[in-house]
């Protein structure tokens, strides 16, 4: 006597806003990181060669933890195109949705950390001009979207999946 295992039903596709808004995210992370690795490459993004020395430990450790920074918040940040593609599955639904919750609220834990940090009178006095202001602040602004974008990207993954018969 053999046995047949039925295959679980596939979850529907992701609806094209939750698409679009998984490719927002990773957009978003782009320019703070892309201005952080200037930052720590030299390249003036405002601050005084001695505000980047003495503040910022740049050249020294302060690079590693800027890059470093700039990294992990773009693997972060594209940890969401994985809960809207149906090419690439390298964990079964309900661990990948208990890791996209996990991400979700470590993305958003990261991005308001990110903005605190960067509105602080602290940062922002050390600026030199409002030229670098106005960059500084055009870098950094996509990142209030990230945490409204990263909660309707997992609650659209967990309504598909739980819609498509694989409880997570």
């Amino acid at each position: 006597m053999t046995t047949a295992t039925a295959a679980l039903p596939a979850a529907p596709p992701a609806p094209v806003w939750a698409r679009r808004a998984a490719h927002a995210i990773a957009l978003c992370a782009l320019p703070s990181g892309l201005w952080r690795i200037a930052m720590a490459s030299g390249v003036p993004v405002g601050y005084s060669d001695q505000v980047l020395r003495d503040v910022f430990a740049i050249p020294g450790w302060g690079v590693a933890y800027v890059v470093g920074l700039s990294v992990v918040t773009e693997l972060a940040a594209l940890f969401p195109l994985l809960l809207v593609t149906d090419r690439w599955r390298p964990l079964r639904p309900r661990t990948l949705a208990a890791l996209a919750r996990t991400a979700s609220g470590v993305l958003v834990l990261v991005a308001l950390w990110q903005l605190a940090v960067a509105l602080s009178v602290e940062s922002r006095t050390y600026l030199s001009s409002g030229t670098a202001h106005t960059v500084w602040a055009a870098a950094f602004a996509p990142l209030f979207a990230v945490p409204v974008l990263m909660t309707a990207v997992t609650w659209s993954y967990t309504k598909r999946h739980r819609a498509g018969g694989q409880h997570v």
